[in-house]
């Protein structure tokens, strides 16, 4: 993804302090008041602090791999039942077009933000790599994603954290039981996703194979009950999130699980999302590369 060149007064690049203080907001630490504020710091030079908030908030036109008509996939909004969760859910279930016979599945999992166009545009990439992939909303029951990033992520924290993880497994079961589809289903998350692609792992017996990118890993306690293969992915910089994985790895290795870890040096949290400058092309594509090779190992 290249973004358009910046006008005259406006760094073509954030700085590291910039994207430090983005994850702060993104995540929920920084109020929207307190972002631009502190924000407005960095406005020297003639450079506005709107300038700024555009070259750190999400640009989801610009940021598209595979747009949603294109003939090679088939996609649709759907509804599913999770019992046990919110009743019922909503997703984006996308496959290859013109593809006879069963494929595998692929639940692709949000951030904390709810189904916006970038995990969309993730799942139509899952389905154009030979996989049904099916993309929940956790904002369903609250209405779905609401267009943008800050009320989705404020709608996001109204909702009960297991109960999200308890619609994600359900999907999974879902997508398992669909007509087109193996029975064979991975998971892979970013963020938010991640963290709940740790839990799965932990919690249904039959996934297949876990992919969590820079998510908060599953409780040690939770790693006996791990059966699917995980494949994690850490940004180098990414000390919040990267604090707690010595433990969760020494877990999984006493537990004698299988499991594969790549830091991606000077990569920021967020690094395979390409509609934020913290996106790194090297290491987005090395880390799908490899989620891709991990899928066709254990989903077939």
């Amino acid at each position: 993804m290249t973004r358009k060149s910046p006008p005259e007064g406006r760094p073509a690049r954030p700085t590291q302090a910039m994207l430090d203080l983005y994850d702060k907001y993104a995540h929920g630490l920084l109020s929207r008041r307190d972002f631009f504020d502190r924000l407005s710091g960095f406005a020297v030079g003639g450079v506005t602090v709107a300038a700024l908030a555009e070259l750190l908030l999400p640009d989801y036109a610009q940021a598209q791999q595979v747009r949603e008509e294109d003939p090679r996939i088939s996609g649709s909004d759907i509804t599913y039942a999770s019992p046990e969760g919110a009743g019922e859910m909503g997703g984006y279930l996308v496959r290859p077009a013109g593809v006879a016979g069963a494929l595998p599945g692929i639940v692709v999992i949000h951030e904390n933000r709810g189904l916006n166009p970038h995990i969309r545009d993730v799942a139509r990439r899952a389905a154009l790599a030979g996989y049904v992939a099916l993309a929940p909303d956790a904002l369903h029951p609250l209405g779905g994603y609401p267009g943008n990033d800050d009320e989705g992520r404020a709608l996001q924290s109204q909702r009960d954290r297991e109960e999200m993880v308890t619609d994600f497994a359900a999907a999974v079961g879902h997508l398992a039981a669909l007509d087109g589809c193996t029975g064979k289903v991975g998971c892979v998350g970013f963020c938010f996703g991640g963290g709940v692609a740790n839990a799965l792992a932990a919690r249904l017996p039959d996934l297949a194979a876990a992919v969590p990118f820079y998510g908060p890993p599953a409780p040690v306690e939770a790693v006996p009950g791990i059966r699917a293969p995980l494949l994690i992915h850490l940004a180098g910089l990414d000390t919040r999130i990267n604090q707690a994985y010595p433990d969760y790895e020494a877990a999984l290795k006493a537990a004698g699980k299988t499991y594969g870890i790549h830091v991606y040096d000077g990569a920021n949290h967020g690094f395979h999302n390409d509609t934020t400058p913290r996106y790194d092309k090297a290491a987005a594509e090395l880390a799908w590369s490899r989620t891709l090779t991990f899928f066709a190992d254990h989903l077939g």
